[in-house]
């Protein structure tokens, strides 16, 4: 049902939208910024749910019950597409019923098989729910397929085979999609397919040089040039026609989530953010309703039927995954606020009113709500926000500010969990990411105290370095070691990170999601580290206090004896803070001496969503923390283990109060760490004041200071642990931010339970000898 697109119609779709510099030459950047009215106002506004609405919501909660007891519905006998998938609908039988189309699938909750990340994990995910792939399609695939995977591991070295045998690199490869990529899928809203496949065919024409790279390009131009039609077929199926512009904001919407669906129909997942769309479906909404096209109540009904259709994101996982990414995560991650470079704050209406689905359509972990802070927002703005957390639990906070001085612009956005992106930046920087596996770098640290033996089984050789024969660990000495056991480990990491991208290029090129970029990028490569905080104790305790090793009869350590006080990372003590920045800086220098596929840049993440606690499990004692041993008959036990911390955390064993905690991180230099310095913080009510407006009030407060002094983001939990801990135990609803995202407790796994429950719930803000409740306190 395509229409001819014309001047005529862009003329009508664009009256009343101010400036030109954005209609030759796509650039929602520039439309926003010609166009968008910041709100200064409250929530009184805000619309609640309609009858309809809690119609919908009630069959998709209804389904998903029913599939959690019998088994989701599998595809077995076709591959995922963008088009050749029919419509699915939340009910056949009632196609009326909804207000904005675009699934996923044939039908809701049905799961694509999406080879090409990996065939043999695709098909071991069918065989651990009792299915198995069509024997037809099997073959055909067996003989014409080649995955990421098989090219990954035709490409890996052995150092990087050792590595990851010893999961001091672990996540090599995974086996979806490696993420980190956001489209502006907004440009399908203002421009319509057709405009943006004649700029991509424009700039195919432009590239005459033939070279290696400028071959690949044209291919990749070409790739994303038939991905954009195979968007408006997919809009077809739904009698929608996506090659011309959207003409309201109802079918503003709706563009976005075709385009939205028709990524998630063929890239799996792993952090297929939705970037920074609410200000641009504001501009949209405000001006229908000044022309009265549409009510405050239906605005907030169309924008609650979009959220309702990306919680309905699933993808067919392995039972691995969950040891990574526990809880299921789609990492929907949506973007607000923040400030623009004329000094304007950019809170819009359509800010609050996505804030408001959690009350309207009630809260759940997607999408992953994310504030860009800056205490220059309206205060209006800022408490409706601490308000919303304070009730839910379920929005993340990012220092505008903090990001902006590295180079992210007014229309950044946050990838995945906590990774700042700018998709439209002109000086092609930072426009997306690659990212893949992450480094245990204590174990690193261990294995070369042990001579590059398996701080764990110590039969296994992962690298070549003296060890330390000390008895008592002299600092300096630790140091040089562990210099140069980083230097083993990002050299071996770098090498797999570029197999990985250059393979992920090569046989599973995410064409539909760059379509909705612009065609030259920069790149960041995240690199990220787990046991950061372990590390930095393990360092300061050798460094102020008295570390003795104690070694087995082959003379390898196996724990270690502290005698003294030490300073731990989070107290907001410069000895051990300094010694965090340390390890970052070192770490960043090193990787930033290694030439990385397709020129990108890397960054580095503190971020370990719920990794820490299977990064836990792989690591041995440090002068810190308990970790696995061997038993006399060589298995392994974990029965002392104590976890991680998540992300950039610091240990629970740090004392000091919550604005201890807040301090420290506070220092980190996010130019040493500019993929995220991932902090999920657990904060009582009760230490925040009396009644909920003065605690409301604190949040304002401290989330100010603590962006304004440099940092860069919060998840933010405002909760006693025993109002919740029982519930978590028992496998109860329970949102919670929890490293980076956010997660309905029910899915986690008992360990990472377990864990959850042992982080510091903090019930005071500052204290030299903090209270706080662990599960022992219960």
């Amino acid at each position: 049902m395509k229409t001819t697109v014309t001047a005529d119609t862009f003329d009508k779709a664009w009256d009343g939208f101010k400036g030109t510099d954005w209609r030759d030459k796509a650039s929602v950047s520039r439309f926003v910024q010609n166009n968008y009215a910041p709100y200064d106002g409250d929530e009184s506004f805000l619309a609640g749910p309609t009858e309809r609405t809690l119609k919908v919501k009630k069959i998709i909660d209804d389904t998903k019950a029913h599939y959690e007891e019998v088994g989701f519905p599998f595809d077995t006998d076709r591959v995922a597409s963008i088009d050749k998938i029919p419509a699915g609908y939340v009910d056949a039988n009632d196609k009326d019923l909804e207000l904005i189309y675009g699934m996923q699938n044939s039908e809701l909750y049905r799961l694509n098989f999406m080879p090409k990340g990996g065939f043999r994990v695709a098909k071991k995910i069918l065989t651990e729910h009792g299915l198995s792939i069509d024997p037809k399609l099997d073959e055909i695939l067996s003989q014409t397929l080649t995955s990421v995977n098989d090219g990954i591991f035709r490409a890996y070295n052995s150092n990087i085979r050792k590595a990851r045998h010893a999961h001091t690199v672990t996540g090599l490869p995974d086996a979806y999609s490696r993420g980190r990529i956001v489209g502006v899928y907004a440009r399908l809203a203002l421009y319509g397919a057709d405009y943006l496949m004649k700029e991509k065919a424009k700039e195919w024409d432009a590239i005459t040089e033939i070279n290696d790279e400028n071959i690949r390009l044209k291919e990749e131009i070409n790739m994303q040039y038939e991905a954009l039609q195979q968007v408006v077929n997919f809009g077809a199926l739904y009698g929608l026609d996506v090659s011309r512009p959207a003409m309201n904001v109802k079918e503003a919407i709706q563009w976005v989530n075709i385009a939205y669906m028709a990524v998630c129909r063929v890239i799996n997942g792993a952090a297929t953010s939705l970037g920074r769309v609410p200000i641009v479906l504001d501009i949209f909404a405000e001006r229908d309703l000044a022309r009265g096209t549409f009510t405050e109540s239906e605005i907030q009904e169309f924008v609650d039927d979009f959220v309702m259709k990306l919680r309905t994101m699933k993808f067919a996982r392995a039972a691995a995954y969950d040891e990574l990414y526990s809880g299921d995560p789609t990492f929907i991650t949506t973007s607000m606020a923040g400030m623009g470079l004329d000094g304007r704050h950019r809170v819009t209406k359509m800010d609050y009113r996505f804030l408001n689905t959690l009350d309207t359509i009630g809260n759940a972990p997607e999408p992953n709500l994310t504030v860009l802070w800056d205490s220059k927002l309206p205060y209006s703005f800022k408490r409706y926000a601490m308000s919303m957390s304070h009730k839910h639990s379920s929005i993340q906070y990012e220092g505008y500010e903090t990001m902006a001085k590295d180079g992210y612009g007014e229309m950044a956005c946050i990838s995945c969990c906590v990774s700042p992106l700018d998709p439209e930046s002109e000086n092609a920087r930072h426009n997306i990411q690659f990212f893949g596996a992450r480094v245990n770098v204590l174990k690193a640290m261990l294995t070369g105290l042990n001579g590059g033996y398996d701080d764990v089984h110590k039969d296994y050789k992962v690298f070549d370095i003296e060890p330390v024969r000390d008895d008592v660990l002299n600092y300096d000495t630790v140091l040089a070691n562990f210099d140069k056991s980083l230097d083993w480990l990002t050299d071996t990491y770098v090498d797999a990170m570029n197999i990985i991208h250059y393979m992920t290029d090569k046989y599973n090129y995410e064409a539909v999601q760059m379509a909705f970029l612009p065609t030259k990028v920069g790149i960041n490569m995240g690199f990220g580290i787990c046991g950061f905080a372990n590390t930095v104790d393990s360092l300061s305790a050798i460094k102020y206090a008295k570390v003795k090793t104690l070694r087995d009869e082959n003379g390898y350590i196996y724990d270690y004896e502290v005698e003294g006080d030490y300073p731990r990372y989070g107290e907001d003590d410069d000895r051990a803070d300094d010694l965090a920045k340390m390890v970052m800086r070192m770490y960043k220098e090193k990787l930033d001496s290694h030439e990385l596929y397709k020129g990108a840049e890397a960054t580095v993440s503190l971020l370990t969503i719920t990794s820490n606690v299977a990064y836990s499990k792989q690591t041995g004692n440090s002068p810190v923390h308990k970790g696995v041993y061997l038993n006399e008959d060589g298995t392994v036990n974990k029965s002392k283990l104590e976890f991680f911390s998540p992300g950039a955390n610091p240990s629970n064993k740090a004392r000091g109060g919550w604005l201890q905690n807040l301090n420290s991180l506070s220092k980190l230099d996010f130019k040493d760490a500019n993929d995220g310095i991932s902090l999920t913080t657990q904060v009582s009510p009760r230490a925040l004041g009396k009644t909920r407006d003065e605690q409301v009030e604190n949040l304002v407060q401290i989330l100010d200071g603590y962006f304004t002094q440099g940092g860069q983001h919060v998840n933010l939990n405002v909760m006693d642990l025993k109002d919740v801990y029982d519930k978590i135990m028992r496998g109860e609803d329970v949102i919670v931010r929890i490293s980076g995202y956010c997660v309905n407790t029910k899915y986690l796994t008992p360990e990472q339970k377990q864990e959850l429950t042992e982080r510091v719930f903090h019930e005071v803000l500052s204290t030299d000898d903090s209270e706080v409740m662990h599960t022992s306190n219960i």
